[in-house]
């Protein structure tokens, strides 16, 4: 093959760039002694490409870290556990449970809040080819409701562990500890960004959710679960306010019934005056409003009128 310094300005291009063949330090210094303007402008080009595939490599050997440890000690079936679907207020919660053979890896595998939707499905089809297990598990509305948000969340990723094609030997998870299961697990605080076979979890959690969240704004229109995915958005609001619940909507959340009208008359009235408090000095006015009224509120309305205050703080101070 001939030498770098012997090609053509378009036959470096073609090689280097359209064939994408990979470029080595080696060559990028050859690249640069090259005194061609062409050359030049290809060796800009090439090196920021080598630069971004680099810090891929060494961002995906991190995330890959605990699995090494894992593979080299001869445990190969390492489960990845995320879920995706707390906060939305309609739609179920759902987690998936993603196990790799030895020493896979996938470039752009990150947190799925980090991607956007068409990387997301591009990225959840090389998952389930590559994959040695992938399971989704589900937690209903009904469930939801039944036993409360954070612990469907964790039924969701037990069904999601029980539902691989076979047990893990180990399972690393986001956050928190899957109950019910008999393997080893570790917890990861914000896992999905930092752990390759959690990341890969969560990309397919969410891109299952999204899907089940599609085929529910065909059933129910109107509502926009196609385009929020249940999330409480301004448009998801507006719209819950002008046609009430679906059958979807997760009724034990407060925000629910704060929608409905059925918060005290105090709470809406407060809410108001909170709106309206637009200086450091009517913030902190309506901060002692609510003190003196804390009770005449229930426990749900107060805490939702902290949370609106802080907010409101962050506004003002802007």
């Amino acid at each position: 093959m001939a030498r770098v310094e012997e090609l053509s300005v378009d036959e470096i291009r073609k090689r280097y760039v359209e064939a994408d063949t990979p470029v080595s330090p080696q060559i990028l210094t050859r690249l640069q002694r090259d005194k061609r303007q062409g050359v030049q402008k290809l060796y800009a080009a090439l090196k920021k490409r080598f630069e971004r595939e680099r810090d891929e490599r060494i961002r995906m050997d991190a995330m890959r870290h605990f699995e090494r440890v894992l593979w080299k000690s001869g445990i190969s079936d390492i489960a990845g556990v995320d879920e995706a679907g707390v906060a939305p207020l309609a739609g179920p919660v759902v987690a998936a449970a993603v196990m790799f053979p030895p020493d896979t890896e996938i470039a752009g595998v990150d947190d799925s809040k980090k991607l956007d939707a068409a990387e997301r499905e591009r990225l959840a089809i090389e998952i389930r080819a590559r994959a040695s297990g992938v399971s989704v598990g589900i937690a209903t509305v009904a469930e939801i409701d039944d036993i409360n948000i954070y612990h469907a969340a964790l039924l969701a990723m037990r069904r999601a562990v029980e539902g691989l094609p076979r047990p893990p030997q180990h399972v690393l998870v986001d956050a928190r500890t899957v109950p019910g299961i008999g393997m080893p697990q570790n917890a990861f605080n914000k896992g999905d960004g930092l752990n390759f076979s959690i990341a890969a979890a969560s990309i397919i959690a969410k891109t299952a959710r999204d899907a089940m969240m599609e085929a529910l704004d065909r059933e129910h229109p109107g509502y926009g679960f196609a385009a929020h995915k249940g999330y409480p958005t301004a448009e998801h609001r507006e719209a819950f306010l002008k046609l009430g619940p679906c059958p979807h909507h997760r009724m034990s959340f407060p925000v629910i019934h704060e929608m409905l009208g059925e918060y005290a008359p105090v709470f809406y009235t407060l809410r108001e005056k909170l709106f309206a408090s637009e200086t450091r000095d009517a913030l902190g006015a309506f901060e002692a409003a609510l003190k003196a009224d804390g009770e005449r509120l229930s426990e749900a309305e107060y805490r939702k009128l902290r949370q609106l205050v802080l907010r409101r703080w962050k506004v003002v101070a802007a």
